[in-house]
């Protein structure tokens, strides 16, 4: 998904603060217009501290809803990422929530509560399960091994045209968390930003859990097609 990085906190089942990503390190508080977002959950039922990084995008369907609405040509929005992000920074919470702005997580920060941590066994796909049995949409994804990673970037690539919102790659992680996160800082492997750090995208590579050497590097280099 190609949008704005948003990252939520909750704290006894409330949504208490969201900011941008920003510069990766300072990011501007958004928390009263994240509340407008149509598909958050207002109140979870976990009760401890939350922080979930996640996509906001806006629609292809609502992007061409909203440019119809405006008469102006010149004034109409360019794409919608760039729409999204105006959007979410509007000083007016009123105007956010007129753009439909989706939110989808795609990583939970590590907890503070012990009991929830070890729930997740280390697993990647656990976290999204929880993210999901609490209201969130979470980025879509697919299971795979080293045989099937060609076969599964084929079948998101070929997707992109009729997905209804703006595509700009692809990541892999392990779902063993632990492991992923050994692995990448092992192998000197850059991992992107705004995901953890045993994530990959695919314009790096695409980095397998059976990969020794860099020729095996080399052949396992993806690039995903923009749109």
């Amino acid at each position: 998904m190609d949008g704005l990085t948003v990252v939520l906190t909750y704290e006894e089942g409330q949504l208490i603060k969201a900011v941008t990503r920003g510069n990766g390190e300072i990011g501007e508080v958004i928390t009263a217009n994240a509340r407008t977002f149509v598909n958050i959950p207002r109140n979870i039922s976990y009760k401890g501290r939350l922080t979930i990084r996640g996509e906001a995008i806006i629609t292809y369907s609502d992007f061409e809803r909203i440019n119809q609405s405006i008469e102006d040509v010149d004034a109409k929005y360019k794409n919608p990422r760039n729409l999204c992000s105006g959007s979410v920074r509007q000083l007016s919470s009123k105007v956010t929530a007129e753009r439909s702005v989706r939110f989808y997580a795609f990583s939970l920060v590590e907890p503070e509560d012990k009991e929830l941590l070890d729930s997740f066994e280390d697993s990647f796909k656990k976290r999204f399960d929880f993210l999901r049995g609490l209201g969130f949409d979470t980025v879509e994804y697919k299971e795979v091994d080293a045989s099937s990673i060609p076969e599964m970037v084929k079948w998101f690539s070929d997707k992109i045209p009729d997905n209804d919102f703006p595509t700009d790659g692809l990541v892999l992680s392990f779902d063993d968390t632990v492991y992923g996160n050994l692995h990448v800082r092992e192998e000197s492997v850059a991992p992107v930003a705004f995901h953890g750090i045993g994530d990959v995208a695919t314009w790096y590579l695409y980095l397998l859990s059976h990969c020794q050497t860099r020729d095996t590097y080399q052949y396992i280099v993806f690039i995903v097609v923009n749109t």
